[in-house]
């Protein structure tokens, strides 16, 4: 364990020397406080590692401390250990009710204040690490993912893999049908509005669906199925992402000017792909690549005016809920075989 920074409050000078011979003994860096109002001052100032409180101090008591510690969402997640003289049942209650973390009574045995510390460092980087997997978990897929699924993420982090891992997903590719076009003759700043517009269209549509959005793609998107949760029915989860988005061009078409109303086309597909965390550790990209993803990209290649093409496996998977005809088989760029798909056109 690297060394750490521990706050010590006591106001009798031997007592407060000891425990800072033991911390440095221990390899810890001591920050000494003579009463509670100095101490609470250097742990608002810079926070420390762990928080060592007399209960007795003039200014400002150890339970005064503890308590605004406590109350502090900047210092609320700091260990306290509490010493005092006071070793009976209510002065622990109250210590521990305002939320110190142990409680040591004096007189007490260096071995035992040495084990005490070593125990709450070590519960406090097993809190510190499953708080950077949370705040990884939420920085990663809040701005993507339904909020139902984040919660369900934060309450056991160890469900995601952060790793590269092989899983089935479904994949869904989403393209805005000649925006190059349109661009070609619109005003920069319109142009982004309309896309953003229909980005947010897109994102509300996969979210719903219980979808992840994993990137966009200029004027179209990515999103997958089936990760960072298991979804039993995430191929018809992503069909019916693209029906509801083709269901609300029709009102969304009202608001906009006759040159933005375009059609989206999409393409979908399901099957096996790495799924994980792409990129460098100060910069990560939650993605999916393989030959899932390259086929589901081509299907939207294939479709126009709308339309929502699907592969043979996520027809497989979605028969019994979704009208669709069979087309093909047609030739698909990068596949040395031509491929078959079926055209959505409702469901059941």
């Amino acid at each position: 364990m690297p060394p750490l920074r521990v706050l010590v409050a006591e106001d009798n000078r031997d007592n407060r020397d000891l425990v800072s011979d033991i911390l440095v003994g221990m390899s810890h860096i001591p920050i000494l406080a003579e009463n509670g109002r100095v101490a609470l001052e250097k742990i608002e100032a810079d926070p420390p590692d762990l928080v060592i409180l007399d209960v007795n101090m003039p200014e400002m008591g150890g339970f005064e401390v503890c308590e605004a510690i406590k109350r502090n969402p900047a210092t609320a997640k700091i260990p306290v250990i509490m010493l005092t003289a006071q070793a009976d049942v209510d002065s622990r209650v109250t210590g521990l009710g305002l939320g110190a973390d142990d409680y040591l009574a004096k007189p007490f045995h260096p071995r035992e204040l040495i084990a005490r510390i070593n125990t709450r460092l070590r519960a406090k980087e097993v809190t510190d690490t499953l708080r950077h997997q949370r705040e990884q978990i939420r920085q990663t897929f809040e701005r993507f993912v339904a909020h139902e699924i984040v919660e369900k993420l934060l309450e056991d982090p160890s469900r995601v893999e952060l790793g590269g891992a092989e899983t089935v997903v479904t994949v869904l590719f989403a393209d805005l049908e000649s925006f190059s076009t349109v661009c070609e003759n619109a005003d920069p700043s319109t142009l982004i509005d309309v896309l953003n517009r229909y980005h947010m269209l897109l994102v509300d549509h996969v979210k719903a669906n219980g979808g992840t959005v994993d990137k966009f793609l200029g004027d179209g998107l990515m999103a997958l199925y089936n990760t960072p949760l298991p979804q039993l029915d995430h191929a018809l989860r992503a069909v019916r992402t693209a029906l509801a988005i083709r269901a609300a061009l029709v009102d969304f078409h009202r608001q906009l000017d006759p040159l933005f109303r375009l059609d989206v086309n999409f393409g979908i597909n399901s099957g096996k792909a790495i799924v994980g965390n792409i990129g460098t550790p100060d910069l990560m990209d939650f993605t999916a690549i393989g030959d899932t993803v390259n086929l589901a990209s081509r299907l939207q290649g294939l479709s126009s005016s709308s339309q929502v093409t699907i592969s043979e496996e996520t027809h497989r998977l979605v028969a019994e809920s979704v009208v669709a005809e069979r087309v093909g088989p047609r030739t698909v760029r990068g596949r040395e075989g031509p491929v078959t798909t079926y055209r959505v056109l409702g469901l059941r």
